[in-house]
C-alpha cells in the first residue's frame, strides 16, 4: 500500500517536494509522543512534524476544542467578528512582551514572515532587509529572497534588497575562534560597517535559533547588541519565532528573551507549535507598526474559528502544564546524554541547542567537512530503531535535528537517546 501511495505521490506532486527515507513513511495516527505507520510500526517522535506537534499527538484538549468548534462553525473569514480569534489574540498579546501589541493571524510561518516584511517595509519606506547568514524564513517569493541558506533558495530574484549579517552560527565563519564577548563585538563592528555602505534598511529579521540551518545560534546577547546599532538608525528588529516560540527553548518563553537587554523586538512572527498541527501562524507588533498599512487587507483563512479554537486550547495546555519548564528539565538531561554519546563518535563535531531544540552536527572525522551521507545513515538507522528525527544544515554543514513534543518524559528521552546512540555508532 505504501509503495502504491509513493508512486501516486510521484505522479502528481512536484519532484522538489522532499520525502525522508529511502523507503518513505506514511504516518497514519499518533498519541502522546508516538506515531504509527501504515504497516503498524510504532515510532517515538523526536521531530513533531517539523516542530509543529508542540504538546502531544491527539492531545485531548485540542481534539475536543476542534470537535466542538466544528459542530458550530468552521470558518467565516475576518470580515466578521470572531470570538476565538479575539480570545487567542488577547492571550498572545499578553505573553508577547511587546507593549501595546496587535496580533494578525495567518496560516503559516511563511505567510507570517511575509506579513512582517510587508509591515516593516511599509513602515520604514525601504525595501532593504538585513538577514542572517544560514537563515531560513519560508517558501514564498519574498521569504526565499531573504533566506541565507542556498539549499532552500531556488531563485535569486526578489522584491527585496537583502544584506546578510554575521553572527547566526557560533562555531563556523571568520569569528568562530573568538570568545563570546569578542565574537559579539566583531559581529557588531561588521554590522556597523555594513550599514555605512547602504541606505538605512527597513529591518533586521533573525531566528534566535536557526531551525533549518541546523539549530545553530549566536551567544546570548548578540541581538541585544545589534539592537543598539539598529535603534541609532530607526531600523526595526523582527524576531522569527516560528520554531523557537512558546517555551521550546526551555530557558525562555520566546527565543528573543536570550537577547532582551535592550527590550523586545518590534515585530515577532510565530507559527508551527501554537496550532499543534493545525495551520496557524501570525505576527505580533506594536500598534503603530501593525496599523501603518494604508490599504485594505483581510485574511481569508488566517484566524478561522476552528484553528483558533485549537490554538487557544493548545496554548492554555502548554501554560497550565508548564511545558516550558519540562522542556528545560528534560531537554537538559537529553542534551547531556547526547553529548556523552557524541564524545565517543568521531563523526560528531558538536551537540548544541537548548530545551527541546537540539542539533547534532556531523562531519567527516578529523575535518570540518560536512558529512551528509552520515546524516542520512543515522536518519535511516534511527527509524529502524523506532525513532523519528530530522536533519538540516547550511553552507557546508550537515546536522541532525531533535525536537520532540514538549511533554516528553524522562523515560522517553532516555529511550530516544539510546536509539540515537546506536544509530550514531552505526556510521
Amino acid at each position: 500500500m505504501t509503495r502504491d501511495l509513493l508512486g501516486r505521490h510521484r505522479a502528481v506532486l512536484p519532484e522538489w517536494l522532499a520525502l525522508y527515507y529511502d523507503d518513505p513513511l506514511e504516518i497514519t495516527h499518533g498519541e502522546g509522543r508516538h506515531v504509527w505507520d501504515a504497516a503498524g510500526n510504532k515510532y517515538l517522535d523526536f521531530f513533531g512534524g517539523i516542530l509543529t506537534t508542540m504538546t502531544a499527538h491527539a492531545l485531548p484538549e485540542v481534539t475536543k476544542a476542534v470537535s466542538e468548534q466544528a459542530g458550530r462553525i468552521i470558518h467565516s473569514s475576518t470580515l466578521y467578528l470572531n470570538r476565538p480569534m479575539v480570545e487567542l489574540a488577547e492571550r498572545i498579546a499578553h505573553v508577547s512582551g511587546i507593549p501595546d501589541a496587535r496580533v494578525f493571524f495567518t496560516t503559516s510561518g511563511t505567510e507570517a514572515n511575509d506579513t512582517a516584511l510587508l509591515l516593516a517595509t511599509a513602515y520604514r519606506r525601504s525595501n532593504t532587509i538585513l538577514a542572517m547568514r544560514n537563515s531560513y524564513h519560508g517558501r514564498s517569493f519574498s521569504s526565499v529572497g531573504i533566506t541565507g541558506n542556498s539549499g532552500w533558495s531556488p531563485t535569486s530574484l526578489s522584491p527585496l534588497q537583502t544584506l546578510y549579517v554575521h553572527g547566526g552560527v557560533r562555531t563556523r565563519g571568520p569569528y568562530a575562534d573568538l570568545d563570546d564577548r569578542d565574537f559579539i563585538a566583531a559581529c557588531v563592528d561588521d554590522l556597523r560597517d555594513l550599514l555605512g555602505h547602504t541606505r538605512a534598511p527597513a529591518a533586521l529579521i533573525a531566528e534566535p535559533i536557526q531551525g533549518v540551518g541546523g539549530f545553530t545560534s549566536p551567544p546570548d546577547g548578540l541581538y541585544a547588541a545589534f539592537r543598539e546599532v539598529l535603534r541609532e538608525r530607526d531600523i526595526l528588529w523582527i524576531a522569527d519565532e516560528v520554531q523557537t516560540g512558546w517555551g521550546r527553548t526551555g530557558d525562555h518563553f520566546w527565543g528573543w528573551q536570550a537577547h532582551a537587554k535592550n527590550g523586545p523586538p518590534d515585530i515577532v512572527t510565530f507559527a508551527k507549535g501554537i496550532g499543534n498541527g493545525m495551520s496557524v501562524g501570525g505576527v505580533v507588533a506594536r500598534a503603530e507598526i501593525m496599523n501603518c498599512l494604508d490599504a485594505n487587507s483581510i485574511s481569508t483563512f488566517g484566524g478561522t474559528q476552528i484553528t483558533m479554537a485549537a490554538a487557544l486550547a493548545n496554548l492554555n495546555h502548554a501554560l497550565e502544564h508548564d511545558l516550558q519548564g519540562n522542556a528545560r528539565r528534560v531537554g537538559g538531561l537529553l542534551l547531556e546524554r547526547l553529548r556523552a554519546v557524541a564524545a565517543q563518535v568521531p563523526h560528531v563535531r558538536e551537540v548544541r541547542g537548548r530545551g527541546l531544540m537540539l542539533g547534532i552536527e556531523l562531519t567527516r572525522p578529523g575535518t570540518d567537512e560536512a558529512a551528509p551521507e552520515a546524516a542520512a545513515t543515522v536518519l535511516e538507522e534511527a527509524r529502524a530503531g523506532g525513532l523519528l528525527i530530522g536533519k538540516g544544515g547550511g553552507h557546508n554543514t550537515s546536522a541532525l535535528r531533535v525536537a520532540p513534543p514538549m511533554s516528553l518524559t524522562v523515560a522517553e528521552a532516555e529511550e530516544g537517546a539510546a536509539i540515537l546512540e546506536r544509530a550514531l555508532r552505526s556510521i
